[in-house]
């Protein structure tokens, strides 16, 4: 029997095919000629074994093949056969020690063809190239914006941009626009004698009413609104309570204002200041002087009161419901003024006139509005009538007014009185009664001679 060793690499199985070819011819008989044939008397089992050594990758360095000639038996396998059968085990025994020698061996390749395309989930996102990973990552995920904070967006009022605590009205469009700023639009119109319309879709809404929308203001209540003094957010219906009763950074007066005290802070630290104030430890006549002024203000209130008791005495008396109606002057440039039709009181005719502004040239390019009223006497008089009069809400207006009392003697001569101001609260109770089509009051006048 003849043995030949054959020395090959371990790693590569391609080479095992030429392995086999090597073998048939080389384990022919060295007494037999011929090309390359082997005798049919005699066949061959191939052995092979890995050497245990491995190099510092981990792999094996040789692998070792023993050949060796057999008597054929009946019915065995041929040389060839052998051969392919012994490869098809050495690959199996390769593929196991592969599999064991750690996260550095290499992939176990198929015998006779290319090496095997390595699939992208066999592999650790480690394994991949820095720029490849930096593909493959996803992308961070934006911030998803609070419902509330959307549902605010929508339902703000188209001028201000602002959640409203009032009521809100919309255009015939659908536009919504809370009470202030729809009455300042209109008010806007009037005072350029043009049509208002809405600032998105230029509808008229001066002569098509704006209808409120009650689905919207329910949905704005529930909404959150940022108190204007602490900064935390409460539902819109409870912010006028929490800013009024229950905020503890709602501003707030030293218990000692009435001698003099300025300070005005957050309600918490109205304690410590107290018990830190000097105005208490003042002298008598310090404090005498914060209380003259004191008793000044409220000996002004004390005379309206007094005044108005003293009026309601008088024989002569009377009011008059009235309705003022906006027109506009003769002049190049036509000024708005609102004015009364003719009526009657101590037996003489009478008109109201209001004014804007005092008759600004362009009154709707300031922020700041107020009315002016004037008593004008139609009939001719023989005698002074020393008149005194004022403007009530009335019951049929919604004015707030204040309370002044005004005095004028008419005369033959005198028959207008000065412009009196109209003690409204602020400039949007003004723009709301030049939004109204017409201004609906209560005038009480009173004729001084007993």
């Amino acid at each position: 029997m003849a043995d030949s060793l054959v020395e090959a690499p371990a790693p590569s199985s391609s080479h095992l095919m030429n392995l086999g070819g090597l073998m048939s011819a080389d384990l022919q008989p060295s007494s037999s000629p011929g090309p390359s044939s082997i005798p049919s008397s005699s066949t061959a089992s191939v052995v092979a074994s890995s050497s245990s050594s491995s190099t510092s990758g981990g792999q094996p360095s040789t692998l070792l093949i023993s050949v060796a000639t057999q008597p054929a038996h009946g019915g065995g396998l041929n040389l060839s056969e052998q051969i392919m059968t012994s490869n098809q085990e050495l690959n199996l025994s390769l593929g196991n020690n592969n599999s064991n020698s750690g996260a550095n061996s290499q992939q176990q390749q198929p015998v006779g063809g290319s090496p095997k395309a390595t699939r992208p989930s066999e592999h650790s996102d480690e394994d991949e190239p820095e720029t490849k990973r930096k593909k493959i990552d996803k992308p961070e995920t934006k911030m998803i914006e609070k419902l509330e904070a959307r549902l605010g967006g929508i339902l703000c009022c188209a001028v201000c941009l602002d959640l409203p605590r009032t009521a809100m009205y919309q255009c015939t469009m659908g536009h919504l626009m809370c009470a202030g700023c729809l009455t300042h639009l209109l008010a806007d119109g009037r005072l350029r004698d043009q049509n208002a319309t809405c600032p998105n879709c230029r509808t008229d809404i001066s002569k098509n009413p704006s209808s409120r929308n009650l689905a919207v203001e329910k949905a704005v209540s529930e909404l959150p609104s940022g108190c204007r003094y602490c900064g935390n957010e409460f539902p819109n219906k409870s912010i006028d309570y929490h800013e009024a009763n229950e905020c503890e950074e709602r501003p707030t007066e030293c218990k000692y204002a009435r001698i003099g005290c300025q300070w005005r802070g957050p309600i918490h630290e109205v304690p410590s200041h107290e018990t830190n104030c000097t105005h208490p430890k003042k002298s008598g006549a310090e404090v005498m002087i914060a209380l003259q002024e004191h008793d000044a203000r409220a000996a002004e209130e004390k005379k309206l009161f007094l005044t108005l008791i003293d009026l309601l005495s008088y024989e002569k008396i009377i009011f008059n419901d009235l309705q003022m109606k906006p027109y506009r002057t003769d002049e190049y440039l036509p000024r708005l003024f609102y004015e009364t039709s003719r009526f009657s009181a101590f037996n003489h005719q009478w008109v109201v006139k209001a004014i804007i502004n005092n008759s600004q040239r362009d009154p709707h390019q300031s922020t700041i509005r107020d009315i002016t009223y004037q008593l004008t006497l139609k009939s001719k008089t023989t005698s002074p009538l020393p008149m005194h009069f004022f403007v009530l809400r009335g019951p049929f207006s919604d004015m707030k007014v204040n309370t002044q009392i005004y005095m004028h003697e008419f005369t033959e001569t005198e028959t207008e009185s000065p412009f009196n101001l109209l003690p409204l609260p602020d400039t949007a109770e003004c723009n709301r009664l030049l939004a109204a089509k017409n201004i609906n009051f209560r005038l009480i006048m009173f004729l001084a001679s007993k």
